[in-house]
């Protein structure tokens, strides 16, 4: 098959420095993105209109982003250690988790309709139904930082253990298991499901991007710039996952059998985090420097 090209435009939606860190597509047709530095929640609608919603705490972190089972979107607040709620008119709530200090990151709504996050500081997987109510969940290793979490192909959450090199698996039931990487300091944070029903990560210390089955098969696949630091990942309606690389400034895809190809972002540095497909089938990805680079790509 012949390399794509991807064409890349860019959509400022901050003055320069500290902007957009994770991005979702929402029930409403638009894009969805954290505001980490400023304590907001934007949106970008197909048209090109941008609104900032501010919360109630500039300094509050809002982190990771995506769709409830509610219709509203749910995000982690990383600073002051509550999980948000905001609806797609731009109605805000937010929930303490219980434990003090705990520094949800990941977040991603399960198959029984709650959302489940990550503790990066307590080591716990928090549970939270629509109406707030919260449970947690201790991990059997110390220090392991728990940092994305998805919801794999067999009903359960799978999460990346960023400081134990290791990817976790909790059921709806609560029960954990841990499944260690083969590559010391790989230091995996995100984490998707593929649509070939196996669970693809990052290694952000190792350059690598892996993949585990549901089972617990770790395949790796090395980048070939081991300094990329990949960050974040999706699935692709093209069948790829999709990456960035934090350190490099690039998107890359990966295929169901690790062929890679990567992709220059046209701005330097751009400190790309999230990313996401929209609902033009085009990929999204929040750049911290401040602005969302949408590429399309072509044979």
């Amino acid at each position: 098959m012949p390399r794509r090209t991807a064409s890349v435009e860019r959509i400022p939606v901050c003055g320069p420095g500290p902007g957009p860190y994770a991005i979702t597509a929402g029930p409403d047709g638009a894009l969805w993105f954290t505001m980490v530095h400023s304590g907001e929640i934007a949106r970008l609608d197909p048209g090109g209109r941008l609104d900032r919603h501010r919360l109630d705490s500039a300094s509050c972190g809002p982190s990771v982003i995506t769709p409830g089972p509610d219709g509203a979107l749910w995000f982690t607040r990383y600073r002051d250690h509550r999980i948000g709620r905001i609806t797609v008119s731009g109605e805000t709530a937010s929930y303490p988790a219980p434990t003090p200090g705990s520094g949800p990151f990941g977040i991603a709504c399960g198959s029984d309709g709650a959302l489940w996050f990550t503790q990066t500081r307590t080591d716990r997987i928090g549970r939270v139904t629509a109406d707030g109510r919260m449970t947690e969940f201790p991990l059997p290793v110390a220090g392991a930082f728990p940092s994305a979490i998805a919801e794999g192909p067999d009903g359960a959450l799978w999460f990346t253990l960023n400081q134990a090199d290791a990817v976790g698996r909790i059921g709806t039931d609560g029960e954990v298991t841990v499944h260690p990487l083969p590559t010391p300091q790989a230091a995996p944070v995100g984490i998707a499901c593929g649509s070939d029903g196996a669970l693809w990560f990052t290694e952000i210390g190792a350059g690598r991007i892996g993949r585990i089955t549901v089972d617990g098969r770790v395949d790796e696949f090395p980048l070939p710039d081991p300094a990329c630091r990949p960050h974040a990942i999706t699935a692709g309606a093209d069948g790829l996952c999709w990456f960035t690389e934090w350190g490099a400034g690039r998107v890359g895809s990966v295929t169901a059998d690790g062929r890679v190809e990567e992709y220059d972002l046209p701005v330097a540095p751009s400190e790309p985090h999230g990313l996401a497909v929209g609902p033009d089938g085009a990929l999204y990805v929040a750049l911290e420097v401040g602005e969302i680079a949408r590429l399309e790509l072509e044979v």
